[in-house]
């Protein structure tokens, strides 16, 4: 018992400058969120009126905050050197949202006026759509952080993330998620790309030799290993 207690201490000390800067980014979202802006920069590709609305991606796109927290801690706790690196993709794509939101205030008009239908998942994206202002969304944090775990899981070697089925798993969850952020038209196809430009970026950075991306696609070369 004591030993496990030791490890939830060290552990959650080892946690503490992440939650820290959690907090702080929170305070600077709200801020974001609440800001005077006079204007805008509408973002919007042609594709996005050709994406369908589809109600039911509502649920990977909630199960986001369920996949990204309860992975970051079991990667805590399995493999510290990983968890560090996820904990450096947050911030870098986190910081960097917040100085863009800011000094280039963003919207975009693509959410239905009405829902095509009554059901379940249409009142779920009401519920999403009154948390969340149609403003400040690019580049994706949705799909940003969920391209930063799925590059940590695969190339973790610690844990479940040994099994490829696992591995599989979790990289098919990720591109639901991606897809949801566009399918509930929660953002559009330019935040998506915005993200996995910085994604590819700041993968190049953490992992700069023998690189594997989720698809297990080397970067640069699109070579399948």
């Amino acid at each position: 018992m004591s030993e496990a207690r030791s490890l939830i201490e060290k552990k959650a000390r080892t946690a503490i400058p992440f939650v820290l800067y959690l907090c702080v980014y929170m305070i600077c979202f709200r801020w974001i969120e609440n800001m005077e802006v006079r204007y805008y920069t509408v973002i919007e590709a042609n594709i996005d009126r050709m994406i369908p609305f589809c109600e039911i991606f509502v649920i990977p796109y909630l199960l986001w905050f369920v996949y990204s927290f309860a992975l970051i801690v079991y990667i805590l706790f399995t493999d510290e050197e990983s968890y560090k690196k996820i904990c450096v993709w947050y911030m870098i794509g986190m910081t960097l949202f917040i100085v863009v939101s800011a000094v280039f205030p963003n919207i975009q008009f693509l959410r239905p006026m009405v829902m095509p239908r009554e059901n379940i998942f249409t009142e779920l994206v009401r519920m999403v759509y009154a948390a969340d202002t149609p403003t400040n969304l690019t580049p994706s944090i949705h799909v940003y952080n969920s391209l930063g775990m799925m590059t940590v899981i695969a190339h973790s070697e610690k844990g479940i993330f040994r099994k490829r089925w696992v591995r599989v798993l979790m990289e098919v969850f990720g591109v639901l998620i991606i897809l949801s952020t566009m399918l509930i038209k929660q953002h559009s196809a330019l935040d998506v790309v915005a993200a996995i430009v910085l994604g590819a970026a700041v993968t190049r950075a953490l992992y700069p030799t023998g690189s594997r991306v989720p698809g297990r696609l080397q970067l640069g070369t699109a070579v399948r290993r």
